[in-house]
């Protein structure tokens, strides 16, 4: 009886785990759109060129090889047009919509009058930094920032301006 019992329990908690946020996104790979932009950027970094980097951040005593000790993967894309609305927003609103999700915080929406728009995400699990999502877009450009792992949000925003990642001129 009291396997049934726990077995029972256990199949109720498998849709309560099942709401939890993923820190990985599902990002297109808008192939689409290549053709079209005057500038891509296209950053993977995981599996084995990830491990590669994190045996040198244990080696390291560069503080910058050392913030990517923990990290698991991370992706980056980045398009720029030479004529507005080249491309489809909702391209870019889809990978926003996976940010409603339980699980991700709100942590900066700046958004300028001109359609300029971005918003970073952090996904937390008790009070682990599991994930940083970063979606930047324009009429003519859009970026998108996905970074999994054990995140010291104080070191990553020394990665800022590299490894693909964009500087962002948001105003605090």
């Amino acid at each position: 009886m009291k396997h049934r019992t726990l077995a029972f329990i256990a199949c109720l908690a498998l849709p309560l785990s099942a709401l939890a946020a993923s820190p990985e996104l599902r990002i297109p790979n808008f192939m689409h759109l290549k053709g079209k932009a005057i500038e891509s950027v296209d950053v993977t970094l995981d599996g084995l060129l990830l491990g590669v980097v994190r045996k040198l951040a244990r080696t390291s005593d560069d503080p910058e090889v050392k913030i990517l000790e923990d990290i698991q993967s991370v992706r980056v894309r980045n398009f720029t047009f030479d004529t507005d609305d080249a491309y489809p927003l909702d391209d870019v609103d889809s990978v926003r919509r996976q940010l409603a999700a339980p699980g991700w915080s709100q942590l900066v929406s700046a958004h300028k009058r001109n359609d300029e728009h971005v918003d970073v995400y952090l996904c937390a699990e008790q009070d682990k930094v599991l994930g940083l999502a970063v979606v930047a877009s324009d009429k003519r450009s859009f970026t998108i920032v996905n970074i999994v792992g054990n995140i010291d949000i104080d070191k990553l925003a020394k990665l800022e301006g590299q490894f693909g990642i964009p500087k962002m001129d948001v105003e605090r």
